[in-house]
């Protein structure tokens, strides 16, 4: 689904992450962790294009980023959805406007998605905050809508980078809890999170593999939690 082959990153003419070869499968779980700038973030751009290897090649649906047009890596997105970790809103739209986004985007009609955004939104919990601005909503509640937003088109993959680092730890549990349903609904899931009780509290939940970035290198970090 995701793969990457002898990947390699460098930022201001140093190597950030070297010598990366993995795959990731459909309907698998995997958490990224690291330290605070070991290039998670970075991972996780390589992984749905933003941007691009130094050496190497990652490849997604059994096409190869880098020689992907315009219009291809559009279409390839439109199958990875993004939490990003600043949760970036429009904050002249509504909420259900901004979860909507990635449909106009997509020059879909956005009339036809009313029952899919109806259940989305009961599913996150943010069905009475549906009209409400985004300086209103809360850090959880924003971090909801996110996930929301990056799942409105069913993707295949959902990347969610540092999705419980502004939230309290129950919040944090009811996040992880919406991301292990969407894998068992058949999607594969990848989680960048510092938070090594995040990932122990994942246990009962989910069958997941870790992995820890170490000296600019992706490693297992051991068996099934």
């Amino acid at each position: 689904m995701i793969k990457l082959d002898n990947v390699a990153y460098s930022y201001g003419g140093g190597a950030l992450l070297s010598d990366i070869t993995m795959s990731f499968a459909p309907g698998s779980f995997h958490f990224l962790t690291g330290p605070s700038g070991a290039g998670k973030t970075t991972f996780m751009k390589l992984c749905y294009g933003a941007l691009l290897p130094t050496t190497g090649q990652v490849s997604a649906f059994g096409e190869d980023m880098a020689g992907l047009e315009r219009d291809g890596v559009a279409l390839m997105r439109r199958r990875v959805g993004v939490v990003h970790q600043d949760c970036q809103f429009l904050d002249h739209l509504s909420l259900s406007e901004n979860i909507l986004l990635p449909l106009r985007a997509a020059g879909r009609q956005t009339s036809e998605a009313e029952d899919d955004l109806r259940e989305l939104m009961a599913w996150v919990d943010l069905t009475h905050r549906a009209d409400a601005l985004p300086p209103e909503l809360s850090g959880g509640e924003r971090q909801r809508a996110a996930l929301a937003r990056a799942v409105i088109m069913s993707p295949d993959v959902v990347l969610a980078d540092e999705p419980t680092g502004n939230v309290d730890w129950e919040m944090s549990q009811r996040l992880l809890r919406l991301l292990t349903e969407l894998n068992r609904m058949g999607k594969t899931v990848l989680v960048a999170t510092h938070d090594l009780s995040l990932i122990r509290a994942a246990k009962a939940q989910v069958q997941a593999r870790v992995l820890r970035i170490a000296n600019g290198r992706v490693q297992q970090a051991g068996a099934d939690l």
